[in-house]
């Protein structure tokens, strides 16, 4: 915070000095002086004061090419480009002739605003004028079309310059690393040494973001061997860079030299880089540690700084450290911070302990919201089950006019298909496709899903059908749609399709497989599937491919071999295992085996009612009833009560939620008249089609009597 209170004050005083040289320029007259007005309207213009420095500029009775392009640059290095670009036509139309130098601002504002049209407009007139030659205009250009990512056209104009520099290269490197064209990167990279051209931290820091995966920590080892060389290891923009690349090269250890090496030329981004380091190899103790020597050795953290280190307090053991780093947040006063603000909801709604009140009271208290912050919490409503509520909230970002991205509409539509509201889920679709976000992985996705979840599986197939087939997520619920509805083998049909298409497999393809094997009985398919996972697929099993294949031999009643599958488990089976199995030993009546299922789950989770629900429901059909009333008792004294069953339907786009015996809702007194009306009707019905049973019971017994008499008249 000091180093901000120290900008702001240094930027005041250059202000001040500004407006005093103004003022004696005005009292002495040589504010006539054109050098000395350019000089003051510069002043204006680097300190952002465009209204003092308008005023200045209108009130000069003698311009110069010099006194456009201070404010052609001033807007275009505080983002105005539209207001620079309207200064230099209104430049050319007062007879001003354009230089390197205007060309080389506005080329700048270009390439930030990423209009290369323009910018075409602009290379044709740098022909016309005669400074296609001028290295400086020459250097804009490439770097203009270089960061518009028209590379073909940066290296065009990079053939054609007379004189090339360092920055020459640099832009066109630059611009084939954002590409991501790493192989024409370093060709360029050798071809400029093979120039006589010295590289620089300019050339190394964009070629080393390219090298990121284990494949390329050779290739990492060779690049860090020619920084030493070219003296460049106590570069910043290098020595970050380095850190970074190691590190995505799977090599913290090297990450870790490098940074030690830096002491004496750190700044915050090099703490940052070794803070992420830490985070990307989850080892979040250290990447704590470096958090807190960072400061003590006198280095403030940035908005970096804080939205990493509150983004590894998900887990457990770190719960407290996140609620710490939330009261440091509020003591820095940089609770207002949107990126650190959306970083604590996330924090909340992902942790262990998911706490809903506190990301909504963050959200709430905010002043000014992104829409990150709008969508972290309609997808925590919507993940945490309170679908009712994520659609209330998402009509009021509607009404508050959010702007809505395919994350809005993915977690909009998993609400609706938790709720089965159809007609609801379809007006969404309609404002995906209004939206164009309709073909996004993830909306399709969330769409196959709510079709599927409302009983409509043609209509999940048609959304498949009519987007990109290329992403494994849309397969996956397309899978999971089939499976739930029974049509296990068409699951197949489409996993095996899934695999000849040569589309990425993920673990969840093998969660669906095996959930579509399971409902159709396929288990030795099944098992062979989770066996082949990770030689086949390249793909661990984890948790709930095993709780799958328990499900599977539950639903065949081959629980032996789902007590042997649990036992000889990779780790310890979580709840959801022993849960699935519980729901196989019930299906197949094995109370004992139960019991002993019941028992691990209520130490895992005491506070869950569906076990004892379960397991006091089983005694009960055997009529072991001490045991049903020890187990009522053990739920009583834990106080532990039992969840009532909700049911739901969508009338006119309402939906209506009821439960057992429900007299909640506001139309009650209407609702049990119709259905008391419904139930005497039901009565009749039953009495008088049991007559007319008891009538043909009779008459048929008769005709059975006769027939018996007339077949065996010796009896």
């Amino acid at each position: 915070m000091r180093s901000l209170h120290s900008a702001i004050e240094s930027s005041t005083n250059a202000l001040l000095k500004v407006l005093i040289t103004h003022s004696h320029a005005v009292k002495s007259g040589t504010i006539a002086d054109i050098y000395i007005a350019n000089n003051i309207l510069n002043g204006y213009s680097r300190n952002q004061q465009f209204g003092l420095a308008h005023k200045l500029f209108d009130k000069m009775l003698n311009r110069d090419t010099v006194s456009w392009n201070t404010m052609i640059a001033g807007y275009v290095n505080c983002g105005n480009f539209g207001i620079a670009w309207e200064f230099l036509r209104n430049m050319r139309r007062s007879g001003f002739e354009l230089d390197g130098y205007t060309f080389g601002s506005i080329l700048k504002g270009i390439a930030g605003s990423h209009q290369w049209d323009i910018g075409e407009e602009v290379h044709s007139m740098i022909i016309k004028m005669g400074y296609a030659g001028n290295v400086y205009s020459g250097s804009a250009l490439l770097d203009m079309y270089a960061k518009c990512e028209r590379v073909e056209e940066a290296y065009v104009v990079f053939e054609h310059m007379p004189e090339r520099n360092t920055v020459s290269w640099n832009a066109l490197i630059a611009g084939f690393v954002q590409v991501g064209d790493r192989r024409t990167a370093f060709w360029l990279f050798g071809c400029m040494e093979k120039d006589a051209v010295k590289p620089d931290d300019g050339t190394i820091a964009p070629l080393l973001t390219l090298l990121d995966d284990s494949e390329f920590y050779w290739t990492t080892m060779q690049i860090h061997g020619k920084i030493t060389k070219l003296g460049l290891e106590f570069s910043n923009t290098v020595c970050n860079a380095i850190i970074t690349s190691y590190s995505e090269c799977g090599s913290i250890e090297n990450a870790k030299k490098v940074f030690d090496r830096s002491f004496d030329t750190r700044d915050v981004v090099t703490w940052n880089s070794m803070l992420a380091a830490y985070l990307i190899h989850g080892k979040e103790g250290l990447a704590f540690n470096i958090f807190m020597d960072m400061q003590w050795l006198g280095f403030e953290p940035d908005i970096y700084s804080y939205t990493s280190i509150v983004s590894a307090c998900f887990e457990e053991a770190h719960k407290n450290l996140g609620q710490s780093l939330h009261g440091l947040i509020i003591k820095r006063g940089l609770e207002q911070s949107v990126p650190i603000a959306n970083a604590l909801i996330a924090m909340y709604l992902k942790s262990i302990n998911k706490s809903m009140e506190e990301a909504l009271h963050i959200f709430e208290c905010l002043e000014m919201k992104d829409k990150v912050s709008w969508n972290s919490i309609l997808t925590g409503l919507s993940q945490f089950g309170l679908s009712e509520d994520a659609l209330k909230f998402f009509v009021h970002m509607r009404y508050v006019a959010v702007e809505i991205d395919h994350y809005t509409l993915s977690a909009v539509i998993r609400s609706c298909s938790d709720l089965a509201t159809l007609q609801l889920g379809q007006q969404v679709h309609v404002l995906a496709l209004k939206s164009g976000l309709e073909s996004n992985e993830f909306v399709a996705s969330s769409l196959i899903f709510m079709y599927a979840k409302c009983g409509i599986i043609e209509d999940a197939r048609k959304s498949f059908e009519e987007n990109p087939n290329d992403s494994p997520i849309t397969w996956n619920s397309l899978i999971f749609g089939y499976a739930q509805h029974g049509l296990g083998y068409i699951a197949l049909d489409i996993f095996f399709e899934m695999e000849k298409r040569k589309v990425k497999l993920d673990h969840i393809t093998f969660v669906a497989v095996l959930t579509a094997c399971s409902h159709i009985g396929l288990v030795e398919q099944g098992c062979e599937l989770l066996k082949s996972m990770e030689s086949n697929y390249g793909i661990t099993p984890r948790m709930e491919h095993y709780a799958c294949a328990v499900d599977l031999y539950g639903r065949a009643g081959r629980l032996n071999e789902a007590k042997a599958l649990i036992e000889t488990m990779p780790f310890e089976p979580d709840a959801i295992v022993w849960k699935t199995f519980l729901g196989a030993c019930r299906a197949c009546g094995n109370i004992e085996l139960a019991s002993q299922v019941a028992s691990r789950l209520l130490d895992l989770e005491p506070e869950e009612h569906c076990t004892y629900v379960l397991l006091s429901d089983m005694y009960g059909y055997l009529r072991r009833w001490d045991e049903k009333a020890s187990v009522k008792r053990l739920m009583k004294e834990r106080g532990v009560k039992k969840v009532p069953g909700w049911s739901w339907i969508e009338i006119k786009n309402q939906v209506h939620a009821f439960k057992a015996e429900d007299r909640l809702h506001p139309n009650c007194g209407e609702i049990y008249f119709v259905l008391g009306g419904l139930m005497d009707e039901i009565s009749r019905d039953f009495v008088a089609n049991s007559h007319v049973l008891m009538c043909d019971l009779d008459h048929n017994l008769d005709a059975y009597c006769d027939f018996y008499a007339d077949a065996f008249p010796s009896l």
